[in-house]
């Protein structure tokens, strides 16, 4: 399914503001904290913590 992209820009504290939309989409809710980490080719993964740390113990990747 294609998704309708959204424009961010870095501001000067190299801080983005993701829309509430697609944090949804994603099945991210405010509150639990989240890993970022490159994916290299100019992409940036945002992962919710406790998922990223339950695949690293059962499958040693985040």
């Amino acid at each position: 399914m294609l998704r309708e992209p959204a424009e961010l820009r870095v501001d000067d504290h190299g801080r983005v503001e993701l829309p509430i939309g697609l944090l949804a989409e994603a099945g991210i809710a405010p509150g639990p904290d989240l890993l970022a980490f490159s994916d290299g080719d100019g992409r940036i993964v945002l992962r919710r913590a406790e998922d990223a740390m339950r695949d690293l113990l059962e499958r040693g990747e985040l």
